[in-house]
């Protein structure tokens, strides 16, 4: 297939990459100029804009950073949505807000355009591997045809409804999830520190009773040994997080843990936290939060 690509930062690099392996025809852009080099060295057509990426392609991928990065990108000069042809078929891989699911939903249909929702689970390095987990939503047609086009990416494919914003609102419901682990995880770290365990054997120990779960394992590692690179930043998880309050708060429904967190979220960004690893930064306000007065 010959695919556009829109959005070549740390998730959409290693995606974009794991579709030229699969022999896809790319052509790519990017916001911020020089990123998309490494995938035209590699094969992938460059596109001046947007709109140019659409040119002659079966479907676009969108992997943007918000809201506001795919209003720009889709709605603004040269964009997306007004380059689109019936036909083409426009696969939103992007954690956006239910909202703008839902009004990309009404504009694709009155264009005569298909479109799905196609938001990732995984970190770069799962991207890397072609094992994310990815949550899908759209008309069975277009499902069907975006399917090669996602397979490549992904180690499982789970399809959740009909209508585009599900398979968005859930990925918010996903990350809150991880957002919640994350800050039981650090508070437990913390107990155990002031109990005098390590807290590896108390993550280790745990995991093997109760979870068995790599995902444990793997974030509490990046915890305890933080990477030179963040796989997604506090204020990712921060945006993240707004933005499943503000669709549960659309359907008059209270998330109290949710509000919590985003305290403790509006706390890491004083204290400097914001662009520190979701994992490491939830950690750390754990350690500042942790300590009593004497």
């Amino acid at each position: 297939m010959r695919i556009g690509f829109l959005g070549t930062g740390q998730m959409g690099t290693p995606m974009a990459r794991r579709l030229l392996e699969a022999g896809h025809e790319l052509a790519v852009w990017n916001r911020t100029e020089g990123r998309a080099e490494p995938l035209i060295r590699e094969g992938a057509i460059a596109a001046a804009t947007p709109a140019e990426a659409e040119l002659g392609a079966d479907a676009v991928v969108t992997m943007l950073f918000d809201d506001a990065a795919n209003e720009e990108v889709l709605y603004g000069a040269n964009g997306l949505m007004d380059a689109l042809s019936p036909g083409v078929l426009h696969i939103s891989c992007s954690t956006i807000s239910v909202a703008l699911s839902e009004r990309l939903t009404a504009d694709h249909a009155r264009r005569g355009v298909p479109f799905v929702a196609a938001p990732v689970f995984g970190r770069p390095n799962v991207a890397a591997a072609g094992k994310l987990w990815i949550v899908v939503a759209g008309e069975a047609a277009a499902v069907a045809k975006a399917r090669p086009v996602l397979e490549p990416l992904s180690r499982g494919i789970s399809v959740v409804g009909t209508e585009p914003s599900q398979a968005h609102a859930l990925k918010l419901g996903g990350n809150f999830l991880i957002s919640a682990m994350i800050h039981s995880l650090s508070e437990a770290f913390v107990y155990a520190e002031g109990q005098g365990i390590a807290p590896e054997t108390f993550l280790e120990t745990v995991n093997s009773a109760l979870f068995q779960s790599p995902f444990y394992a793997a974030y509490g590692q990046v915890m305890l040994h933080p990477p030179e690179q963040p796989g997604a930043t506090i204020a990712l998880g921060a945006k993240d997080l707004r933005l499943l309050r503000e669709a549960a708060a659309s359907r008059h429904t209270r998330l109290s843990l949710a509000d919590n967190l985003a305290e403790i979220f509006a706390e890491a960004r004083e204290a400097g936290l914001g662009g520190e690893d979701w994992a490491v930064g939830q950690y750390r306000m754990a350690q500042r939060r942790g300590v009593l007065p004497q």
